[in-house]
């Protein structure tokens, strides 16, 4: 949870403002091609006018009532902190592992430390109290009034192509959608992944995270990366897939932190680079991590768990498609379009985020949240989202009452930001490419199909059996729902049947009738626009949440706190 004082604000907002890529310190990244590169439009008058540029929010419902001027008012002053965090424990169950971790000392830059919180109910003197509403609702006599067809139909129809042109319309100066058929999923992208459009985007498939990115709790998801132009070419500045595929190997190789990785027969004579070190230039399936990336982009250093500068993440939560024989698919229609830039690397001459200044912050998380203190994080260029303080922009577009994507107001993007700053489990603030299925084989869009249950980085059974064993079920809430119906029989597991799922599809997808129904109560959620109060859509009120923390809450034994680590043994 971030706490700025003015002077922070206005320094971070000037290194921002030095982050063009013609910079002295980064005198090689070019990012004007159609790779989205992020301009303030009115910078000049953001520095003489900086309190007012951080009120310069939107807050709106609809298209037509769009508003760039509206207050950065604030309903829910802790609204960085999740509604999962009002989970019932019972004294034995733990979901909260997947999340908070103790520091591991392998050279990460995630110094958060933050494994307590899995026995504990940390909390500021403010968020003792549950302020997400929408989790006592019932909205069953809502749903039972839409159906089935008015909701498959919702679902199929697509919101992403009117976008950009509606964002551009508004001379808005953030991310602007860039990639062309994302609503159509994997037909986008080629069998390596790449964006067909060339616009940069490259697809990969990963684990999702335990248990809110299951399509069992009510979304489909994939997501993104893009590398800087300069990643994407040879030394003399041509364009070359087999320089991207190299650089995005190297880029893998060190947020895992591994020191080979495969590839798909890439040539090493195209960036005249000995990567797999047998002495000769030629063809190679496999390569060894390099001290520096290759290509144009060779001056950047390769520093691990560590991004390099101006990547980009793209982060689509989904409606559930069902298709006419129950399958399960990601859905056209998307409820959630999230954005992430890093705009400030280690490499930085003027202002460094290195591992040693992200450190810096982290601590400061840990004593901001020992004192209470309340998170903001407010900044002046709203288009732009919020910046978490490490590197990270980080942006949203959410449906608005009639289906449209809109931009997310400050509240709305406050919520993203607990995740993607103040948690122990991260690897530089982002979830899911450390998961990504490893070396050649993961480039692709998400395919549940072609993943199976293996278990996290040093230990022994499979992540989601690991899950539901310590969970006590198939979400943080432990709400009934498929997985309760397909793997429990009066409330005990049954191992041996998880074991025997061919893949992750057999044991995080929804029936048909439960995945129409979620669909169903979302639409309910979108509806009324209340996304301040939570964007959970369930049908009845959530049981197991706290509406408040006291003195008299009982905390988790110790023996139910869990080492863990969000990278997986693929090996196993």
């Amino acid at each position: 949870m971030k706490l700025y004082t003015p002077i922070l604000m206005l320094s971070l907002f000037l290194s921002a403002c030095n982050s063009d890529s013609n910079s002295e310190d980064t005198p090689a990244v070019n990012l004007d091609d159609n790779s989205s590169k992020i301009v303030d439009q009115n910078s000049s008058s953001t520095l003489k006018n900086a309190s007012e540029y951080v009120d310069r929010l939107y807050e709106h419902k609809t298209h037509s009532t769009f508003n760039f001027g509206s207050s950065q008012t604030q309903v829910n002053k802790e609204a960085a902190v999740t509604a999962m965090c009002y989970t019932k424990h019972d004294q034995q169950y733990n979901p909260c592992y997947v999340c908070h971790q103790d520091k591991v000392p392998d050279g990460r830059a995630n110094y958060m430390d933050d494994g307590s919180l899995q026995h504990e109910y940390a909390f500021s003197d403010y968020g003792f109290t549950n302020r997400w509403n929408n989790l006592y609702l019932d909205r069953t006599q809502e749903v039972s009034e839409i159906t089935d067809k008015e909701i498959n139909d919702y679902v199929s129809t697509q919101n992403y192509t009117e976008l950009k042109t509606f964002l551009q319309d508004n001379n808005f100066s953030g991310y602007i959608p860039d990639l062309e058929d994302y609503h159509l999923g994997a037909e986008a992208f080629n069998s390596d992944g790449f964006a067909k459009d060339g616009s940069g985007w490259v697809a990969f498939n990963y684990k999702p995270l335990p248990s809110t990115f299951w399509p069992v709790n009510g979304s489909t998801d994939d997501v993104l990366i893009r590398l800087a132009k300069d990643f994407r070419q040879t030394q003399d500045g041509n364009f070359s897939v087999t320089a991207y595929k190299f650089n995005l190997a190297i880029v893998e190789a060190t947020i895992k932190n591994i020191e080979t990785i495969s590839v798909d027969g890439l040539d090493e004579n195209v960036i005249g680079i000995d990567l797999n070190n047998d002495g000769i230039l030629s063809k190679v399936d496999e390569i060894h991590r390099p001290k520096h990336y290759v290509g144009k982009a060779s001056y950047m250093k390769v520093e691990s768990f560590l991004y390099p500068k101006y990547t980009e993440f793209l982060h689509t939560v989904r409606y559930i498609g069902v298709d006419e024989e129950g399958g399960i698919y990601n859905a056209p229609r998307i409820k959630e379009l999230r954005y992430m830039i890093k705009e400030k690397s280690y490499q930085d001459a003027s202002y460094p985020m290195t591992k040693y200044q992200i450190a810096i912050r982290y601590d400061d998380e840990m004593k901001e949240r020992e004192q209470g203190a309340l998170p903001v994080f407010s900044f002046p260029m709203p288009d732009k989202g919020l910046d978490n303080g490490m590197g990270w922009w980080i942006q949203g577009f959410i449906e608005d009452s009639n289906g449209s994507l809109r931009v997310q107001n400050h509240e709305e993007t406050f919520y993203c930001m607990g995740c993607h700053t103040n948690l122990g489990s991260t690897i530089d603030n982002v979830f899911s490419f450390a998961r990504k299925v490893e070396g050649k084989d993961g480039w692709g869009y998400i395919d549940l199909k072609k993943i199976s249950d293996v278990p996290n980085v040093g230990e022994s059974e499979g992540e989601i059996l690991t899950y539901f064993k310590r969970v006590g079920g198939g979400s943080e809430f432990r709400a009934n729902n498929d997985i309760h119906d397909k793997f429990y029989s009066n409330g005990t597991l049954d191992e041996a049947k998880v074991k025997s799922a061919t893949s992750i599809y057999d044991l995080i997808t929804p029936t048909k009738e439960s995945a129409i129904k979620m669909n169903k109560a979302y639409k309910v959620v979108v509806e009324g626009q209340d996304y301040i109060h939570g964007r959970e859509g369930h049908i009845k009120p959530v049981e197991n949440v706290y509406e408040e923390i006291t003195a008299q809450t009982p905390v988790l034994p110790n023996e139910k706190q869990y080492k863990w680590d969000m990278r997986l043994d693929w090996s196993k």
